[in-house]
């Protein structure tokens, strides 16, 4: 956050015009036509529309304001950035600039703590709430550690060891139903070693017989506690619907490194592997 007031202009220019690396790294032409075909005039370039290509850098730059835009007054940006392609005198020095910036930096991340502080105490608020309630739901099971879990589907394999990796289908959501991750959506199994996972994902995964489905609910304290990256939220409990498909071998080569592609184009934000550890 700190950085990106700092250079959100710059980079969001530099990604408007980002079109000349693109062409200095597309592949070489095709092998020359026929003699007879090359004979033939090429059709004269058409200039790109000068509106089209405004548009096109003014959506990156709003794009790139976008964490800020209750932070600033957008005629006084069009009224700076204009004056500084020209060349003109802006209303503040760059030595005052840098001065708002820094101080606006300090700004945004006092703010920032704030929320996260808030967002903290709510989550952790909410989840011992759903947690009481939950662990009287038919079905549901508690360990000693707090972990929850439904059996969904009960597997005939062999059950994992915390030293072993294991291949799974899941879906990961916040408790009231939002989604952050899914290996289905991704089209392709995970593959995660149970010494390197969430404290939640490594014990239920452990009570689980291969071929089993199991519904896992973890509270924040054996899933990211204070540092759930950004779709998850600090102190958030979490929910996973998991099917263990698979104890791999030594010598397995991991889904991960399988070099299969995902089914479909990423969401808007990066899936978030919720079986890390963070």
């Amino acid at each position: 956050m700190t950085r990106f007031v700092q250079k959100t202009l710059v980079a969001a220019l530099a990604a408007s015009f980002s079109i000349g690396s693109a062409i200095a790294a597309a592949p070489a032409a095709a092998p020359a036509a026929p003699a007879a075909a090359a004979a033939k005039p090429a059709a004269p370039a058409v200039p790109l529309d000068k509106n089209k290509i405004s548009t096109m850098v003014g959506m990156d730059i709003g794009r790139g304001l976008t964490q800020i835009k209750d932070d600033i007054d957008i005629k006084a940006v069009e009224a700076a950035l204009e004056a500084t392609l020209k060349g003109e005198k802006t209303a503040l020095t760059p030595e005052e600039a840098l001065t708002v910036r820094q101080e606006f930096m300090q700004q945004m991340q006092a703010k920032r703590v704030t929320e996260q502080k808030q967002a903290a105490e709510k989550n952790k608020t909410e989840g011992v709430a759903f947690l009481a309630k939950n662990k009287t739901a038919k079905g549901v099971k508690t360990t000693a550690s707090g972990l929850q879990y439904l059996v969904e589907k009960e597997g005939t394999g062999a059950k994992p060891k915390a030293t072993d990796t294991v291949k799974v289908n899941y879906l990961g959501t916040k408790i009231d139903g939002e989604k952050f991750d899914s290996s289905y959506d991704r089209g392709q199994p995970a593959t995660f070693p149970l010494n390197g996972v969430i404290k939640g994902w490594s014990e239920g995964l452990q009570l689980m017989p291969v071929g089993s489905k199991y519904k896992l609910f973890v509270p924040a304290d054996l899933a990211y506690g204070e540092n759930g990256p950004g779709p998850i939220g600090p102190n958030a409990t979490l929910v996973f619907e998991v099917e263990l498909l698979a104890i791999e071998k030594p010598g397995d080569k991991p889904a991960a490194e399988a070099g299969a592609k995902p089914a479909a184009k990423p969401v808007a934000k990066p899936a978030v592997k919720p079986a890390e550890k963070s």
